[in-house]
C-alpha cells in the first residue's frame, strides 16, 4: 500500500510538472507574441516620427519663405519668370529668394514619403525582416525612377 501511494505521488508529481511545463510554454508564447507586437509598434513609431519631421521641416521652410515674401514684397524673380529646374531653385535658395525658399519647402514635402520608404528599409533591416526589406527596396526604386522620368513643363 505504501508503494501504491508513492507511485501515485510520483504520477501526481509528473502530472504537476507537465502542467507547469505547459504553463511555462504558454507564458513564453505570450511573451514572444508581445515582443513581436512591440517590434511592430516600434517600427510604426519610427516611421510616423520620420513623417512628422518631414512635414514639420517643410512647413518651417515654407513659412520662412512666405514671411520673407511678406516682408520684402518680392518673390525674388522679375515679372513672371519663376524657376522650374532644381538647379535654378537651388541658385535662388542660395540667394535667399523667397519664392525659391517656398519651392524648397514644397520639395521637402514631396520627398517626405520617399524618405519614409528609406527609413522603412533601414528599420526592416534592423528587424531582420528581409521580405519587407525586398518589397520596400522595390517600392523605393520605383519611386526614384518615377522622379527621374517625370517632366516639368
Amino acid at each position: 500500500m505504501a508503494k501504491e501511494k508513492s507511485k501515485l505521488t510520483n504520477s501526481e508529481k509528473l502530472r504537476g510538472n507537465m502542467e507547469k511545463g505547459l504553463e511555462e510554454k504558454k507564458c513564453l508564447e505570450e511573451k514572444n507574441s508581445l515582443m513581436e507586437k512591440n517590434g511592430i509598434e516600434d517600427v510604426e513609431i519610427i516611421i510616423s516620427k520620420s513623417l512628422k519631421i518631414g512635414v514639420l521641416a517643410s512647413a518651417i521652410v515654407i513659412l520662412i519663405g512666405f514671411l520673407m515674401f511678406l516682408i520684402t514684397g518680392r518673390s525674388g524673380y522679375a515679372g513672371s519668370a519663376y524657376p522650374t529646374a532644381l538647379a535654378e531653385i537651388f541658385k535662388g535658395l542660395v540667394l535667399l529668394k523667397p519664392y525659391a525658399i517656398i519651392l524648397t519647402g514644397l520639395f521637402i514635402l514631396i520627398l517626405t514619403p520617399v524618405f519614409r520608404v528609406g527609413v522603412s528599409v533601414i528599420v526592416f533591416l534592423k528587424e531582420k525582416d528581409y521580405l519587407y526589406v525586398g518589397i520596400t527596396i522595390l517600392v523605393f526604386v520605383i519611386l526614384i525612377i518615377s522622379f527621374l522620368l517625370g517632366k516639368v513643363e
